[in-house]
């Protein structure tokens, strides 16, 4: 099982603390959390771009005859590329959008605010800002994954996702806007809504039920 945070988080924050690998380990299934490039503890990447990420994590998981993969947030517009590289079983995609939303941030003034200075005007890289500077964040590695986001904007298309799939959004996210669009494009997967907005739909009780039983976690 592999579990993919979001951004300006890390492995710990989005699952461990909600009690994932907890449940997993129990019903005998190996877990792998890692913090994404620039998260948590990983270094700041020198290539930050999806490509990059996808194959590096591909490269975690190693030779395995097959693998789940939980995505929420960065974490699920990644895992949208792994069954290209990896035999995954069931995937499931949660707070996850079909647009990219870094292309529009100002890099350079939300780097500003985190060395001191003004809280940026536009209220996306307002919010980026805050997120790159709270407490154990590394401004400048996670300014150097939004630049390699923006070099390869999410561009999701029909075909790409082949395995069974569910996705899952917060009722009051609007982060998830649009998602339907992405349900769409893959055969046979189905969007199911949970209470919360972003952050409460991930830490709730009713979305890593609707994950666990869909993979087949008693």
């Amino acid at each position: 099982m592999l579990l993919l945070h979001g951004f300006a988080s890390d492995g710990p924050t989005d699952w461990v603390s909600t009690g994932w690998p907890a449940a997993l380990t129990e019903s005998g299934r190996p877990v792998l959390v890692p913090d994404l490039p620039g998260h948590g503890s990983s270094p700041a990447p020198a290539d930050a771009t999806p490509e990059a990420v996808v194959g590096e994590l591909a490269r975690a998981v190693g030779e395995v005859s097959e693998v789940d993969v939980v995505g929420y947030s960065l974490g699920a517009r990644l895992a949208w590329e792994l069954p290209a590289l990896l035999p995954v079983r069931r995937l499931v995609l949660g707070g996850i959008s079909p647009h990219e939303p870094f292309g529009a941030v100002d890099v350079e003034a939300a780097l500003a605010f985190a060395g001191g200075g003004k809280l940026p005007a536009d209220p996306l890289t307002a919010a980026i800002a805050r997120m790159i500077t709270a407490p154990g964040r590394d401004p400048a590695a996670l300014a150097r994954c939004i630049e390699g986001l923006r070099r390869e904007p999410f561009a999701p298309r029909a075909g790409t996702i082949t395995v069974p799939t569910r996705f899952v959004a917060g009722r009051d996210d609007p982060i998830s806007g649009g998602i339907e669009q992405l349900v769409r494009l893959v055969p046979g997967s189905e969007l199911l809504t949970v209470p919360g907005d972003h952050g409460a739909a991930l830490r709730g009780a009713p979305f890593r039920i609707a994950a666990l039983t869909f993979l087949d976690v008693p």
